[in-house]
């Protein structure tokens, strides 16, 4: 249609779509829940321009009135997707995991920063816990999702952080006030930073709804410019414990940009954290060596240069930065059990190899430990292969078969030899470790 002719109420639809559309990258990317007031503003914005819609005049004419649908179903569409962002039942799991963390806090840590005892085994055993639970908290690629995980992970582990740093690193003094007047009032700056960190860690945790995060900015800044202003007359001391305390407060303001800063940087999308990108170039080499040692005809010759390179792709790991990210420590330690677990198939291999080799007389219950080696690597061959879930038939199939051998094992009888009760041990840890491979396997887990 020309451009010039083009129906008012065409170019007027245009111009909605065009609204619309400018907030389409904020409701696919919307990691709160439906009582934000983010949520509101956009499902305001989003029912206006469908009222808008509505209201244009198709004159009974086809083409306007196909074009109004359209512009309808785009608009209902993005409502429809903001919703489901704000109730995805993973969304929901992520939030009532974080109010176990505010509850966590709020007994534990605020009374802390206010007088009371120090931090427990109790609250670090349960930080961790919640940790990790968050890590398994499966996204599907979703970016409001990965948004949500990395933003209330980010939170609770600068907690932690914060914490953590508080316990185990004390300023270098408390110097006499009667060294210098500046020892005073740095003094007076640490007990007021004290106490910015417990309202920074309520602040974190949403547990303080008296202060705001612009307040402690200027709170903190307002501290360095006090340290700043202190004539310390040259003490190299006194210049140190300055310098320690504004060490202090910069930590402490860099937490207040943590959001922010995952927003601008995308942090959150671990499929392009490079760190993520060394784990899965190792995994990619480790996936080819399985791959060629079980469809080779002669194994047995890779076994050396395999394992040696697989040994090599450990040390790549270790070497992967983990940036702090629960989440890329969490992808690392699943690496490291997939390139392990293919060291452990290639030494269980080599071992039957040689047995075959140098066959001689061996107690009963010795030979039937050793009978069930032999199956385990059979097995450990296949669970290698596997890739499903939990509720396909072979990973049922593999599971029976893992136990079954876990009973013939409980059934061998050592009769007193210590040799077969070691080989035996070994070989129930073997299985089990099978079967948490299978299950690590299994588990749909993603960044």
């Amino acid at each position: 249609m020309d451009m010039g002719n083009q129906h008012p109420s065409i170019s007027r639809l245009q111009e909605i779509q065009k609204e619309v559309k400018s907030v389409e990258q904020q409701v696919v990317g919307f990691s709160g829940l439906s009582d934000d007031k983010n949520y509101k503003k956009l499902e305001r914005i989003l029912t206006k321009q469908l009222f808008e819609i509505d209201s244009v005049d198709t004159e009974g004419k086809g083409d306007i009135q196909q074009a109004r649908k359209r512009a309808a179903q785009e608009t209902e569409r993005l409502l429809k997707e903001l919703e489901q962002n704000a109730n995805h039942p993973h969304r929901i799991e992520i939030q009532n995991i974080f109010e176990e963390a505010q509850s966590l806090v709020r007994e534990k840590i605020v009374p802390f920063y206010n007088g009371g005892n120090c931090v427990t085994d109790e609250f670090e055993e349960g930080i961790q816990d919640i940790i990790l639970r968050l890590t398994h908290v499966k996204t599907g690629g979703k970016i409001s999702l990965r948004k949500a995980r990395y933003h209330t992970l980010t939170k609770i582990c600068a907690v932690q952080e914060i914490i953590e740093d508080c316990m185990k690193k004390q300023p270098s003094l408390p110097l006499s006030e009667d060294a210098h007047p500046s020892v005073a009032k740095i003094n007076f700056v640490m007990c007021e930073v004290n106490k910015a960190r417990g309202v920074l860690i309520a602040l974190l945790m949403g547990v303080n709804n008296n202060e705001t995060c612009r307040h402690l900015s200027c709170v903190l800044s307002g501290l360095i410019a006090d340290l700043d202003a202190l004539d310390v007359c040259g003490r190299t001391e006194i210049r140190n414990y300055r310098r320690e305390v504004v060490e202090d407060i910069n930590k402490l303001l860099k937490y207040l940009d943590l959001e922010e800063e995952a927003d601008t940087t995308k942090a959150f999308d671990l499929r392009q954290n490079h760190s993520i990108l060394k784990i899965e170039k190792v995994l990619k080499r480790m996936r080819e060596i399985k791959n060629e040692l079980l469809q080779a005809q002669n194994p047995s010759e890779l076994y050396l240069s395999s394992k040696t390179e697989l040994q090599g792709l450990i040390g790549q790991l270790d070497e992967v930065s983990l940036e702090k990210n629960p989440c890329i420590r969490e992808a690392r330690r699943r690496a490291v059990i997939e390139v392990q677990t293919l060291i452990t198939y290639i030494d269980l291999k080599e071992a039957l190899e040689k047995r075959k080799l140098f066959a001689c007389e061996e107690h009963p219950s010795h030979k039937a430990v050793w009978n069930v080696l032999g199956n385990l690597s059979e097995i450990q061959g296949e669970v290698l292969s596997f890739d499903g879930n939990r509720t396909d038939k072979n990973y049922i199939r593999l599971e029976e078969l893992l136990t079954k051998q876990l009973l013939a094992l409980d059934a061998v009888d050592p009769q007193g030899e210590e040799k077969c009760k070691a080989a035996r041990k070994q070989a129930v840890k073997l299985a089990q470790n099978i079967l948490s491979y299978l299950d690590l396997k299994s588990d749909e887990w993603e960044y």
